[in-house]
Order: structure tokens, then C-alpha cells, then sequence
């Protein structure tokens, strides 16, 4: 049985340590490339909208994941409330912009992985983690100690700084990115981050050094490494041929990568002259066929098919 790595970091004693680092962040808050520099930690808030206390939206064993995540007892997501990227488009707006969902102690969130766990879940997911990963590793310092042993998610929009993901080496498992824009025409037009390129590209490095390609057991479950998401967007404006070329020869050609075809008008898109439409059967078989054409093999076979095959 594959041991998550942050059950030797804890045995080591450096899982405190970690948090202790992480927690001090907070006092003039540059955990993600925003740098808003505010004191979370006694409340002010920043770009994410987030205090010293995360807030949490939903929890549940997940079932509509990547194949490899959800196994036969699905995945244990956290959605947590509001984020640091808020795409305009954004399938949970009322979550990452409105912040549906409750404030929540260390204990409580703990009490929630090991609940997951109790269910059987094959991991726990952490949705949209990144403003808020103090408090995550201050309830798994304590889920540690109440018996948590299933590997850990990083679910994120791939909106990174380096130097926080290398707190997270040794504790994350299984990095779960998005890689949403190549242009940083439509990064700033809906992510109001024109830098998104080139802070997703030395992320997906960093996080791939510290995991590697996507491991899976012999159950068909995901234990550790590197899984990308991509979500194909009307008109091509995701800059897919791209994306997919650099995961290919600047990451690694094993990647294990999910091209999404579930894109539809939410949030702010209906009122954009590019996002008001779904996606056009044509544009994600493009799509795939990019991707297969860069050389990446390993694709989830979960997405698509509706689309595909819809009349």
C-alpha cells in the first residue's frame, strides 16, 4: 500500500513546521501571485475575499471526477468558497464570487476529511485550495493525529506562486491543475490575470518535480503525481494547440491529461460576445486531436462522449 507523503513529513515532525510557515503568510498575504499584502490574519481581506478563517461551500464523496480519482467510492471533494482567479465564466459563480458556504474552524475541517474518509473515499479533493492552504494544513496537522491516511488533491485553477507549492512538497500527492489560457489576451479579459501563462507554466514545473507523472495502482486508483485538466472554450480562445505542446515537451509526454467538453455560459459569459455559446462537437474533437497529435497518450476517457455523440 502506497503511504501519502505527509504521514513521513508528520512523523518527522516537519508537518508543524510547515503549517507554522504557512500560517505566518497570512499576515500580509502573498500566497498566490495577487500579492494583495493585507493582513488575513486578523481579517482584512484581499482579492479572494477570504479572512483568517476558510469557509467552506459543500464536502461529499464525488463521483463526476477523473476516473482515476474516483475509483469505485468516488473522490472526496471540499469546495471551498471564493478563490483566487474568479474567472468570469466560472461554473461555481456562486461559490468562487458570491462565497455561498460557512466559516470553519481547523477542527471542523479536519472532522470533515476524516468523515470523507469514513466513507471510503480514495482522497480527499481540495477545490479551488490555494488562499487558503494555512488553514488546510492546520486541519490536517489535526486529521493527521485522529488517523487520516488517503492521499491529498491539490484541485486548483494552476494560479500559483512558487514559492508557496514548494511549502506544499512533501504534502501534496496528486497536483490536479487547470490550464486555462495560452493568450494573455483572454487571461486578463476573464481572469483579470495577464500573467496566468507564465505563472502556470513554472507552476506545472514545480509541481511535477516535486510528484511526477500520475501514478496508479492496481485497482485503477490514482495515488500520486501529476493530472492536468483543460477545459476547451468556444472560438478557441483556450489556445488548446498550445497548451497541449507545452505539456508535452516542456512537462512530460505521460502526462495524464483530461481535455473537458462540458464548457457552457455561466456567470458574467452570456453577456461576452465569445463565451455566450457552448462548445460546437467540431471544436472538441479539434481539441483532442491536438492533443493527440502533441504527443500525449494518457488522456481521460470520461469526457466527451456526450458531446460527441450528442444529436
Amino acid at each position: 500500500m502506497n503511504e501519502p507523503s505527509y504521514l513521513k513529513l508528520s512523523k518527522e515532525g516537519q508537518l508543524l513546521k510547515r503549517v507554522e510557515e504557512a500560517t505566518k503568510l497570512l499576515k500580509e498575504c502573498n500566497l498566490c501571485p495577487r500579492q494583495c499584502a493585507v493582513d488575513r490574519s486578523n481579517n482584512e481581506k484581499g482579492f479572494c475575499q477570504t479572512g483568517r478563517k476558510a469557509k467552506i461551500a459543500s464536502y461529499n464523496a464525488h463521483f463526476g471526477e477523473e476516473a482515476p480519482l474516483v475509483g469505485r467510492f468516488g473522490s472526496g471533494t471540499i469546495f471551498f468558497s471564493f478563490c483566487n482567479l474568479r474567472c468570469s465564466f466560472c461554473q461555481n459563480y456562486e461559490i468562487s464570487h458570491l462565497g455561498e458556504g460557512i466559516e470553519m474552524e481547523p477542527k471542523d475541517l479536519a472532522a470533515i476529511m476524516l468523515a470523507l474518509q469514513s466513507k471510503n473515499c480514495h482522497n480527499i479533493n481540495l477545490v479551488t485550495p490555494t488562499h487558503v492552504f494555512p488553514q488546510i494544513l492546520e486541519a490536517l496537522l489535526l486529521a493527521v493525529d485522529n488517523g487520516l491516511h488517503i492521499p491529498i488533491v491539490y484541485n486548483s485553477g494552476g494560479y500559483e506562486r512558487l514559492e508557496t507549492l514548494k511549502l506544499l512538497r512533501g504534502i501534496i500527492d496528486i497536483y490536479m491543475p487547470d490550464f486555462k489560457f495560452w493568450d494573455k489576451k483572454w487571461a486578463d479579459r476573464y481572469c483579470h490575470a495577464p500573467d496566468y501563462r507564465e505563472v502556470v507554466v513554472g507552476a506545472f514545473k514545480e509541481m511535477h518535480a516535486q510528484v511526477g507523472d500520475l501514478k496508479i495502482d492496481s485497482n485503477g486508483i490514482a495515488v500520486r503525481g501529476l493530472l492536468v485538466r483543460h477545459l476547451v472554450m468556444p472560438q478557441g480562445i483556450a489556445g488548446t494547440k498550445d497548451i497541449m505542446e507545452f505539456i508535452s515537451n516542456e512537462i512530460s509526454d505521460n502526462t495524464y491529461v483530461n481535455v473537458m467538453d462540458q464548457y457552457r455560459p455561466c456567470g458574467s459569459a452570456y453577456q461576452d460576445e465569445y463565451l455566450n455559446n457552448r462548445i460546437s462537437a467540431n471544436e472538441y474533437s479539434m481539441a483532442v486531436k491536438w492533443t493527440k497529435n502533441a504527443g500525449l497518450k494518457r488522456l481521460d476517457q470520461r469526457q466527451g462522449l456526450r458531446l460527441l455523440f450528442r444529436i
